[in-house]
């Protein structure tokens, strides 16, 4: 396959110097050069990740916040490091209002958890929409089964788009107090139009929580500029590694919030009668964190903003662009959503071909795509389906990947045919 030097010239992003950072990707799968398209499910990891994984690893591991020998504060300064540096990605107002989580989950766990049962009374309402990821459904489900709740859900359109007039109306009883909704679907690609969501929110007296875990890669993002209350992202799909993630939340709402977990490292003082709660955000953090890969996780923040987001915006519509017009030209192919704003994900069927078919077939010849459900059942039920394949792209994908896709599926369609 050629390099992506038309798209290159057009987003002014060098992509064959990008793919030369990533050595995954020289890999052959079945003698065939790797085709990566799943990154929304997990992204690469560039050398600057893996090489300041590997150095804290050989030079300067110790447990953080708790040793007073050289080596721990040499630990603890690189690990605290990663709290600045999603400070400065998300545009925060104070490093203080960072809180490490394992994941996206597991923050969206912890708004549920803390702030819905100390602050959320019987009767009121969580507003989420018919898009969701499954971690941004069942928390507000065991909530609403535990605390007496309301789950309330925005549908979407035959686009796959939000639909606002429907979503005003869920708001206007008074009765939701938190919106938590996805900034960028997994499934369809679709950027919610954060910014009205967030002023009708707030002008029906509700918080706003968005899952930003696809939004984050691909868009700049500045919590104070959007006005929103919390913003949940995973560094694994950010080019980072698994197991760290970070939810901002207002540091207001943090401290008012009750601890999610007790342990080590959440407490000021502890006694046999009880027990006094550190500062925020560390009040939110029980336990031995997760310190290597804290430290991936602000490299992968340093390397992706490195990139600029106006050519990561140019390049991702570029790629977007064309695989919707290649693989629309696919007979028997039908793309699932059409949404004005949609980012680097591309969801579809093949009449008479089973999805995971698909996928297997594509493997073969080097293809990585995910066939499934993609963690959102309701979704595809809303749209008649049990399954869809999912192409999704990153800073390393090229032009050509995309059309060597669209070769493949073409195949696929004659095979089967």
């Amino acid at each position: 396959m050629s390099d992506a030097s038309t798209l290159d010239r057009a987003a002014v992003l060098d992509v064959t110097a990008i793919r030369r950072e990533f050595p995954i990707l020289s890999e052959q799968v079945r003698g065939k050069p790797l085709v990566f398209l799943d990154s929304a499910a997990s992204a690469q990891k560039p050398r600057a990740v893996i090489a300041a994984m590997v150095h804290a690893m050989e030079h300067q591991y110790a447990n953080v916040h708790r040793g007073l020998h050289w080596m721990s504060e040499r630990a603890t300064e690189a690990y605290e490091a990663a709290r600045d540096a999603a400070q400065g990605l998300l545009g925060a107002a104070s490093r203080d209002e960072i809180v490490f989580v394992r994941n996206t989950t597991e923050g969206i766990n912890l708004v549920a958890h803390s702030y819905g049962r100390a602050m959320l009374k019987p009767g009121d309402a969580v507003l989420i929409s018919a898009m969701e990821h499954h971690s941004n459904i069942v928390p507000w489900q065991m909530l609403r089964d535990s605390h007496g709740t309301e789950l309330r859900v925005a549908p979407v359109t035959d686009q796959g788009e939000l639909d606002m007039p429907a979503f005003e109306a869920l708001l206007a009883d008074g009765r939701v107090k938190l919106v938590a909704i996805t900034h960028m679907s997994n499934v369809l690609g679709t950027y919610t139009p954060v910014e009205r969501v967030i002023a009708l929110a707030h002008a029906a007296g509700a918080k706003v929580m968005l899952d930003g875990s696809q939004a984050v890669v691909h868009r700049r993002v500045d919590v104070q500029a959007l006005g929103c209350d919390f913003y949940v992202f995973t560094g694994h799909k950010l080019y980072g590694p698994t197991g760290i993630g970070v939810l901002w939340g207002r540091a207001e709402l943090l401290e008012a919030m009750p601890p999610f977990l007790g342990g080590g490292d959440m407490i000021s003082s502890v006694s046999f009668e009880r027990s006094e709660w550190a500062r925020v955000p560390h009040k939110f953090e029980a336990g031995t964190p997760a310190i290597i890969e804290g430290i991936g996780l602000r490299a992968a923040i340093d390397w992706t903003l490195a990139l600029g987001w106006d050519r990561v915006a140019a390049h991702e519509q570029a790629l977007t662009d064309h695989a919707l017009a290649r693989l629309s030209a696919i007979e028997g192919l039908r793309i699932i959503g059409s949404a004005q704003d949609r980012g680097g994900v591309v969801s579809f069927t093949l009449d008479g071909v089973h999805a995971h078919d698909v996928a297997t077939i594509l493997d073969r010849q080097g293809i990585a795509v995910r066939a499934g459900q993609h963690c959102a059942e309701p979704l595809m039920r809303r749209f008649g389906l049990d399954s869809t394949a999912r192409a999704s792209f990153a800073a390393y994908t090229t032009l050509s990947e995309i059309d060597y896709l669209a070769e493949q599926l073409a195949r696929v369609r004659a095979f089967f045919r």
